[in-house]
Order: C-alpha cells, then sequence, then structure tokens
C-alpha cells in the first residue's frame, strides 16, 4: 500500500513539477524537452523511495531479483529483443551507418543505429504502390525501425561487400525487324554504361573473405523468343546509389539509336484481316429463318 501511494504521489508531483517548471518558457520544443525532464527526474525519485521502503527484504534479495526480472523480461520484451538486435547487428555485421538496406519493406540508407532501434533514409521503389518515388531516390522520409526485426525478417543489404547492383534494361521488338541489329546496339550502349572494371575489383575483394565462386560482370544481351516478339535483355552492373540515372541515360541513348537505324519497340497490337466477298456474291444480310419449333 505504501507503494502505491508513492507511485500516486509521484505521478501528481511529476505533473505539478512539470507544469511550473514551464511556466516561463516560451519556446514549445524546449517546454517539451523541459517536461520529459521533470518526468525522469520524478521517476528516479521515486525508484530510489523504493528501494528505502524495500530495504528490510534485503535478506531475501534473491528472491526479490528474481521476481523482478521475471516482471520485468515479460513486460520488457520487447526492449530485450530490440537490445539483443543491437547487439547482433554489431557483432554480425549485418549494416553500418551509411548502408543502403531493406527490411521489413522499408528501404533506404541507414542514417542511425541506436540500442534499440534503426533510423533509415527511406528511398522509393518502382514495385511498392505506396511510394510515389517511382525509383531508388530519396523520399525524405525518415523512418525508424526497432532492431528486434532482423531476427524476424530477412535483412537486403546492398552496399556493405559490392557497392554495386546487377541492372537490367528490357525491350521487346517485332519478329520482322532486324533484331540482331538491335541487339547489337543494346550491347554497345550497356558496355559503354557498365561499372565492369570497378565491380570486379569490388568482386575480388569480396573473394578474399568469402569463399564464393567468381561472378561475371561482362555486359550481355539475352534473347527470348516469346509468341508476340522478341524480347531483348541488356544485363550490366551499375553502382548503387546511381541505379535509377544510370538506367535512364543508357534508356535514353538506345532509344534515340533505334529511331535513328528505323527499329521500334514492339507493343501489344491485333492485325485484323478483312477479306472481300466473291465476285456474284450477295451482299444483302440473309432473311430471318421463320417456322414452328
Amino acid at each position: 500500500m505504501t507503494s502505491v501511494v508513492l507511485a500516486l504521489l509521484a505521478l501528481v508531483v511529476a505533473v505539478l513539477a512539470g507544469r511550473l517548471a514551464t511556466i516561463k518558457v516560451q519556446d514549445t520544443t524546449n517546454r517539451y524537452y523541459l517536461r520529459k525532464a521533470v518526468h525522469y527526474l520524478t521517476v528516479v525519485a521515486l525508484l530510489f523511495a523504493l528501494a528505502l521502503l524495500w530495504r528490510p527484504f534485503a535478506g531475501r534479495i534473491g528472491v526479490v531479483v528474481g521476481l523482478l526480472a521475471a516482471g520485468l523480461a515479460l513486460a520488457l520484451q520487447e526492449v530485450l529483443g530490440a537490445f539483443a538486435g543491437w547487439v547482433s547487428i554489431l557483432t554480425g555485421r549485418q549494416f553500418r551507418v551509411g548502408d543502403r538496406i531493406q527490411m521489413c519493406g522499408v528501404r533506404g540508407d541507414v542514417l542511425d543505429i541506436t540500442p534499440l532501434r534503426t533510423r533509415i533514409l527511406e528511398s522509393g521503389s518502382s514495385s511498392d504502390p505506396e511510394s510515389w518515388i517511382r525509383g531508388r531516390q530519396y523520399t525524405g522520409r525518415v523512418v525508424s525501425l526497432s532492431n528486434r526485426f532482423v531476427f524476424t525478417s530477412p535483412v537486403f543489404n546492398s552496399s556493405t561487400v559490392l557497392d554495386h547492383l546487377w541492372e537490367e534494361l528490357t525491350l521487346p521488338v517485332p519478329y520482322e525487324a532486324d533484331w540482331h541489329l538491335a541487339e547489337r546496339i543494346l550491347c554497345e550502349e550497356a558496355q559503354n554504361i557498365s561499372a565492369t572494371a570497378d565491380a570486379q575489383h569490388a568482386i575480388e575483394q569480396m573473394r578474399h573473405r568469402y569463399p564464393v565462386a567468381d561472378a561475371e560482370v561482362d555486359p550481355r544481351v539475352f534473347i527470348r523468343a516469346t509468341p508476340n516478339w522478341i524480347e531483348l535483355s541488356a544485363r550490366f552492373v551499375v553502382p548503387v546509389r546511381a541505379a535509377r540515372q544510370v538506367k535512364d541515360q543508357v534508356t535514353r541513348r538506345v532509344l534515340d539509336r533505334f529511331a535513328e537505324n528505323g527499329l521500334r519497340v514492339a507493343s501489344v497490337t491485333q492485325d485484323i484481316t478483312v477479306r472481300p466477298p466473291p465476285p456474284g456474291a450477295s451482299t444483302r444480310p440473309a432473311a430471318p429463318a421463320t417456322g414452328r419449333p
């Protein structure tokens, strides 16, 4: 009962002291932080008073600590999970400040890693319908995620090892077009824009740390035949933070060269063949059939 009375008294004191301490403060931000500081000091004073009150039970400290630990573990399981996630991030080197990651559906660059939360500067996505930025560029929002999610969801890191991505530009061309010329144009532009040398150097450094096979980084064009057109896919390597700009440049160049060479990009169309009636055939509509059922 005394502990309950002390808690209620601390609540009243925190409210009154917070209001009295911010009477002469005009700035809203300073008032907020000053009120929070008063509340924290009140909590510390309450804990000190409770420690003095329960001091006679020091001989049974094991029981008290056990009960307290069980209660805290149950009440603060989210906090403990976040702290364990922070330890896992630091010791497992899953990501660090400045890395571009994707976790819990959030994409962006890591701004800060605290014992409880990770702050990410969000970037857009062309596959997420809720993103108004249709590319891997900043949206301006800062997202805070609990560190415990490193245990429950996959973490995609795009810059911790390679700092490069494989990108593809896919264009369909009609069967009647010169697809060999289209393939050559795509291959040349992909070679001009690809960061092959930097990616190869990064892969060699990665192979010194991890037992992985050598990856192909040279630009290539893959051909796939579909029922409607020939699909050309140019595969090349780009820096992580310049993927959208690089793809925009290569797309513009390819489309300009297609137009110069009379090539067009295929689209879904439908061909309709109209055959004239044979000579002497009647063009009047047939009379409706009559008769009894």
